[in-house]
């Protein structure tokens, strides 16, 4: 009788030790993973768990709201929600993100794993900020410019490895040369975001 006493206690000591063992090993590979946490992924696991919009602080001091759409390697899409019901798309550097100002619960759900392999290895997802702005110049698409500088508004008239140039003209005018009132050629590590 004693013995199977011993033997359920060893065994349950021997339980008890492969479970804090199993419990230890979990908590490091968690701690590891979010380690390995980029902001990409974070605004990323918001996208996918629901989470609606989300405050976006920008290296300017503006913060903006923001519903995200898609993702690239170093920028994301989404819709600006604001009061006035409009719906407006742009593109957003992260490079030019200071902070994102979560809820509690936007912070539990940007920890979350992120569930599809497509926000990580989709063709959006090796997509550069340059070549997002190439199909804004092939579409001669005016659009608003938000630099660390300021506002502006024009055409991409061409974009480089580190910058673009912007043809400037009046907001609701077409870009031709005689509505052009200057020409800005804008380094890449200064936008914020572009809208269009």
């Amino acid at each position: 009788m004693r013995w199977d006493r011993l033997f359920d206690d060893l065994e349950g000591q021997l339980e008890q030790e492969l479970g804090a063992e199993e419990r230890d090993l979990r908590a490091e590979e968690e701690r590891l993973r979010l380690g390995r946490l980029a902001l990409r992924d974070r605004l990323l696991a918001l996208h996918e768990n629901g989470a609606g919009a989300v405050a976006v602080a920008l290296r300017d001091g503006d913060q903006l709201a923001l519903r995200t759409t898609d993702f690239g390697r170093d920028w994301f899409a989404a819709e600006v929600v604001d009061d006035r019901h409009r719906r407006t798309q742009c593109i957003v550097a992260l490079s030019g993100v200071v902070a994102l100002v979560l809820t509690a619960a936007q912070v539990e759900q940007s920890l979350a794993p992120v569930e599809s392999e497509a926000g990580q290895h989709s063709l959006s997802a090796r997509l550069t900020l340059p070549f997002v702005l190439r199909d804004l110049c092939r579409r001669r698409a005016a659009v608003d410019v938000r630099t660390v500088g300021g506002d502006i508004h024009g055409t991409v008239d061409r974009v480089g490895r580190d910058h673009f140039d912007l043809a400037v003209h009046e907001a609701g005018r077409p870009r031709r040369q005689s509505e052009v009132t200057q020409h800005r050629v804008v380094p890449l590590d200064q936008l914020l975001l572009v809208r269009w």
